[in-house]
């Protein structure tokens, strides 16, 4: 399955994993200062949350695809049914 970002898409996706390396270096650096608990791990919970964002947004572009090219015929119903079980898989993957 080949996935094509292009746009405001791909700037969504690359934003919110810029957001969350952001967030896992202020983990890490919290870490490091001994910071406390409950700190660390709320910000361990907002790194977490704009990663599953991310992929979301990643696997919602996939279907957005699939459903194109169902409507413009280039899949059959078998490659329509291999791609519906790909795509739940990856979006089970997130939950």
């Amino acid at each position: 399955m080949e996935l094509e970002l292009e746009g405001a898409d791909l700037k969504s996706v690359l934003n919110r994993l810029r957001r969350a390396q952001g967030q896992i270096s202020g983990v890490i650096r919290m870490i490091e200062e001994g910071r406390d608990c409950e700190d660390v791990v709320t910000q361990l919970a907002a790194a977490s949350r704009a990663l599953d964002r991310a992929g979301f947004a990643i696997i919602a572009t996939g279907l957005q695809q699939c459903l194109a090219d169902i409507d413009s015929g280039r899949r059959n119903s078998e490659d329509t049914e291999q791609m519906r079980a790909r795509l739940e898989k990856l979006f089970l993957s997130l939950a």
